[in-house]
């Protein structure tokens, strides 16, 4: 990115003062201000106005605000009526100017591990850049698009969602070649209050797909299989072979190509299908896809396997969850080869009025990957899921902690499982079980 003041103000068709300076980046963060950057004065919990002089401050060569608020005369500005807006309307502006192949993806699940799957596949034959972080809403997608390279030739970029109309936003700011859906769980089914809806929300990724777009969905989904799009529709998933699973990678036979991921469970296959599909759809040699997704950097508590100082491997998949992401990922435990298996289980949280009865649900999910230990965390697991468990497991090997209880669960892990043994964590973002996955790899 290389705009002067003037040009950002002809693009977004507003005013500017001292308009000569050059901007090489973009933050809203005054914390994170680097030198060339325009802060962007967003309007939300706390006021980015008040912090305009901490990012000149910072080095910051102009700022963004709106017209509600006053600036004074001699700093560098582009002044527009919204400031979100104005960010959108930018990153918009770059995705045309630099036009690359936009690989656009979405899911209840997956999609974080998909986008890093896809991006390396693309990146084996085109300059690829990709969604940093899980930047995937109306403020990361236009920093994302802003913060690409010039010589972006493939941009792959994961759209979140949490509401209905906000991937019709997303997917009309990115303008996507290639749209993907992961699948359809229950996350935020509080909002939703059904597959359907969510599906339906997850479809509108569709409103921004080229005419002459693809939509790849997998192939046993029929709320995604059955939607009526303009776009073409292709299916992944399905002709898989020869499926085999160590305690470190999964391999399987597709078109007939050998991959080996570096990830567990049937689920990681599918996303890998919906990237090597992708891959497809974009030229890229089944070969070169092989060898990409040998090694390829995922994103940090995305399925994570580490290992303690004792030497417990640690699956760390601590982002998101829900029921359908649980049961995949305890079907994955079950499978791998290890003397004993424990698992950490925290709230599932915005399923709202659903809550009891899908937390009581894991209940035979977790008699049945056959551990020897259950750690729950939060009130929701401690109510619906506990006092089932309880007719299986007997008080040594049956725990459960509150959310402010983590340094009493991390003391307690630390002196579970030897040499070899396995265990699980999995919880939503908002139990932070990262801070117990970083206490137990110190």
């Amino acid at each position: 990115m290389n705009y002067s003041v003037k040009k950002i103000g002809q693009i977004l068709n507003a005013t500017t003062q001292i308009d000569s300076k050059i901007v090489t980046g973009v933050s809203f963060d005054s914390r994170k201000v680097k030198s060339g950057d325009l802060f962007v004065a967003l309007v939300a919990e706390n006021d980015g106005h008040d912090y305009v002089q901490q990012a000149l401050t910072k080095g910051a060569t102009a700022v963004l605000v709106d017209d509600r608020h006053q600036i004074d005369s001699k700093i560098p500005a582009i002044i527009v009526s919204d400031t979100l807006l104005a960010l959108q309307q930018l990153g918009e502006y770059r995705r045309h100017q630099i036009n690359p192949k936009v690989v656009a993806i979405t899911g209840s699940n997956g999609k974080t591990t998909t986008k890093d799957m896809a991006s390396a596949i693309m990146g084996s034959q085109y300059k690829t850049f990709k969604t940093p972080e899980n930047f995937n809403n109306e403020i990361g997608v236009p920093l994302t698009l802003l913060t690409m390279p010039d010589d972006t030739e493939v941009l792959v970029v994961e759209l979140g969602m949490d509401r209905p109309g906000q991937l019709t936003t997303l997917s009309e700011l990115v303008s996507p070649d290639i749209a993907i859906i992961t699948m359809i769980g229950e996350a935020h089914i509080e909002f939703f209050k059904t597959r359907e809806n969510i599906a339906k929300a997850k479809l509108e990724i569709t409103k921004g797909l080229k005419s002459q777009g693809t939509l790849l969905v997998p192939y046993d989904e029929p709320l995604l299989t059955n939607a009526q799009v303009k776009q073409n529709v292709q299916t992944f998933g399905q002709d898989i072979k020869d499926i085999n699973s160590s305690s470190s990678k999964t391999i399987f036979t597709y078109q007939n190509t050998r991959f080996a991921i570096p990830l567990l469970g049937r689920y990681n296959i599918m996303n890998a299908l919906a990237a090597i599909s992708a891959g497809i759809l974009l030229h890229i040699e089944l070969k070169n896809a092989a060898e990409a997704l040998q090694h390829f950097d995922l994103t940090k508590n995305r399925t994570e396997q580490l290992t303690t100082s004792h030497g417990v491997n640690l699956i760390s998949d601590v982002y998101n969850s829900n029921p359908t992401a649980v049961a995949a990922v305890l079907a994955t435990l079950k499978i791998i080869p290890a003397t004993h298996k424990y698992v950490v289980l925290g709230d599932m949280l915005e399923l709202g009025e659903q809550a009891a009865s899908l937390h009581a649900c894991l209940a035979e999910t977790v008699i049945n990957a056959n551990v020897d230990g259950v750690y729950l965390v939060g009130p929701l697991m401690n109510k619906y899921l506990y006092p089932i468990l309880q007719r299986r497991f007997d008080s040594a090997h049956l725990h459960q902690y509150e959310t402010d209880q983590l340094a009493e669960l991390i003391k307690d892990l630390q002196t579970s499982g030897e040499n070899g043994d396995v265990i699980l964590l999995k919880a939503s973002h908002g139990i932070h079980l990262e801070n117990v996955v970083n206490a137990l790899v110190k």
